[in-house]
């Protein structure tokens, strides 16, 4: 390769406002690229670009960071990953809630909600290694960083998985994180609120946290109860870490239910009380619905739940159980039990909540989007344009610098992504350029695939991806393996 003349570069960005992700105030400014790597950013009037482009009333800012996802098999066998990068996402954490695509044999029964990543022919992975070999082979758009699943640990290891480990399963379970993170993972999930784990105590899950502190790792927790008994919840999360101090994220917190809405207030104090003796955060999307499989027990009467699929009943997809049920003359649970297996999208949030929640210094952004499902919630597609144009410029919840630091820097140092997250000298040139004006989510209830507004160029280790709202076809994502990414 030919060295470049001194004082030259391969792009130079021109007078956008940078927002360089720490939460400092945007300043008018260039930046400059060689390769995957940004070389200067300032009043560049020394450097020449082989190509300049003009950002003149655009942003410029770090790629964001999906901290929340179930992307383990679409980063596969779909890399170009459109859901993620038309909205200037960059890099994803997948392995979430719990569930991950590795490590587990083929062959093993898949129980709920493992089916949210594929079918049973995708779980493949025996070693955590061979699907960081798969990941690097597809070349995915965006980057990879993976969390190793309790359930997913504990499917493969657990005979009886209405019974808690014994010493030999527990063994077998913390062998196999530890030669995951070795090979590459940054941490463990656990998802205590779904069945396969729910049998598991706070010392089946201490002893796994062990190992991910040994290993420098971080955990993330998909809580047991999200509703009446949070508190309990979010203690039993507290507890499982204290002797180890590791690093742990609540994941997508919230308040389910009527009956709690409005105790944000208090179970952010709890995290914060919490953190005082090790580091806690949480991650949040912007909307008062969640999504996973269909679960009976959580309808109520009370709110609304839009069947997203279901796999005996594909045609009622799109639509709510309330409105099937009276066309088959059932209650709502009678109707919610026919559908099983399928996935569904509650509305059980209140706004003033997630409001409340997305404002917390230490609450990131994660989409918890699926991938697979057929008629997705809009998260997937929406999750960060909606925090920049609807959250931050239009209801004024927080400032853009403050929007953006939430989806870059403080991810990329909450989960230890070296040299990401922030824009300076020396770090990959994971790139977003938005127009703050008309960034907007497009994706709604009722046409959920839907790309976003606003997003005019990304750049992905300094490759160019995504470009005035169509993808360029240019993969150049990479593996994020541990603290050596």
């Amino acid at each position: 390769m030919t060295a470049m003349p001194e004082g030259s570069a391969d792009i130079v960005f021109r007078g956008g406002t940078i927002i360089d992700g720490t939460g400092d105030a945007g300043v008018i400014g260039d930046v400059a690229i060689v390769g995957n790597r940004i070389i200067a950013i300032g009043s560049l009037n020394d450097i020449s670009g082989v190509k300049e482009v003009n950002i003149a009333n655009k942003v410029i800012c770090p790629g964001f960071i999906d901290v929340h996802t179930h992307d383990d098999q679409v980063c596969i066998t779909s890399p170009r990953m459109t859901a993620k990068i038309s909205q200037g996402v960059t890099t994803v954490i997948t392995g979430n809630c719990g569930i991950s695509l590795a490590p587990l044999a083929p062959g093993n029964d898949i129980p709920q909600p493992l089916n949210l990543l594929g079918q049973a022919e995708n779980f493949k992975y025996s070693e955590f290694e061979s699907f960081v070999q798969a990941v690097q082979k597809s070349v995915p758009a965006v980057n990879i960083a993976s969390l190793v699943g309790h359930t997913t640990l504990r499917v493969g290891a657990v005979a009886d998985l209405g019974n808690k480990a014994t010493p030999q399963e527990l063994k077998l379970m913390q062998r196999r994180l530890k030669n995951a993170m070795k090979a590459g993972a940054i941490g463990l999930s656990t998802g205590l609120f779904y069945s396969p784990s729910q049998a598991a105590d706070i010392g089946e899950v201490s002893a796994l946290t062990k190992i991910v502190a040994e290993m420098g790792g971080i955990c993330t927790a998909h809580i047991r109860n999200e509703m009446d008994q949070i508190r309990d919840a979010l203690d039993e999360a507290f507890q499982a870490i204290r002797s180890t101090k590791v690093p742990l994220i609540i994941s997508h917190h919230k308040c389910a239910g009527v009956k709690n809405w409005g105790r944000s207030g208090e179970t952010l104090a709890m995290i914060d009380v919490a953190n005082r003796y090790s580091p806690v955060g949480l991650d949040c999307y912007p909307y008062i619905a969640g999504s996973t499989i269909i679960i009976p027990d959580l309808v109520d009467g009370e709110i609304d739940i839009l069947i997203t699929w279901s796999e005996k009943y594909p045609d009622v997809s799109g639509r709510y159980l309330k409105d099937i049920c009276a066309e088959w003359n059932c209650s709502e649970r009678e109707a919610a039990e026919r559908l099983v297996p399928g996935g569904a999208c509650y509305f059980q949030m209140n706004e003033k909540d997630v409001r409340r929640i997305l404002q917390h210094p230490r609450c990131m952004i994660g989409s918890d989007g699926l991938p697979s499902d057929p008629n997705p919630h809009p998260r997937l597609w929406g999750t960060f344009p909606r925090v920049l144009g609807h959250y931050a410029r239009d209801v004024g919840l927080f400032s853009l610098e403050t929007a953006v630091h939430k989806m870059t820097g403080l991810a990329a140092r909450t989960f230890g992504l070296m040299n990401r997250g922030i824009l300076k000298s020396g770090n990959q040139a994971d790139i977003v350029i938005f127009d703050p004006e008309t960034i907007m989510d497009g994706a709604t209830f009722d046409t959920p695939v839907q790309a976003a507004q606003g997003i005019e160029d990304v750049y992905v280790n300094g490759e160019l991806t995504w470009s005035r709202g169509q993808h360029t076809g240019k993969c150049n994502g990479k593996y994020l393996s541990g603290n050596a990414n």
